[in-house]
């Protein structure tokens, strides 16, 4: 990937060694990284710039990560969002799922599988912007016919 193409990624985990470890390896496969220790400071950080994927751990000291996909999805709804966490259960992976996640992953996750996972929710976001574009330029292009301008 070119340096401007690069995928950003926001790590958000209350445990430091996860936010160090996962910023490490994703820096390495390289995709910028930026981390936030609570969910208010991923909010925050979510707002003022744009992330391709946010890492959520499920629990946080501020708020529990299912309430953070709901107020992401509401504010920055093209966000990948994916689940970790070290606490999984049936009940949390279909709320989830329902709230808008795009991925779940367990702890102790494979780093491998993590990095597949991220691959392919980006892929996905690119073909939907894709696709986006595509309708843009069919619907301008049939309004013009349309208005006779072509």
């Amino acid at each position: 990937m070119k340096k401007t193409e690069q995928a950003r990624i926001l790590v958000i985990d209350d445990d430091e060694n996860i936010r160090a470890s996962l910023s490490l390896v994703l820096k390495e496969k390289g995709y910028e990284v930026d981390v936030a220790a609570t969910g208010q400071e991923a909010m925050s950080k979510s707002k003022a710039g744009f992330y391709n994927v946010a890492l959520v751990d499920l629990r946080l000291p501020d708020m529990d990560g299912i309430r953070l996909l709901t107020e992401m999805r509401e504010t920055v709804p093209k966000m990948v969002k994916i689940i970790i966490t070290g606490y999984p259960s049936l009940e949390n992976a279909i709320e989830a799922v329902n709230r808008g996640a795009d991925g779940y992953m367990v702890k102790p996750y494979n780093v491998d599988d993590l990095i597949r996972t991220i691959k392919e929710n980006l892929q996905k976001q690119k073909d939907e912007e894709r696709y986006s574009e595509e309708k843009v330029k069919e619907y301008i292009e049939t309004r013009s016919k349309e208005a006779g301008y072509s």
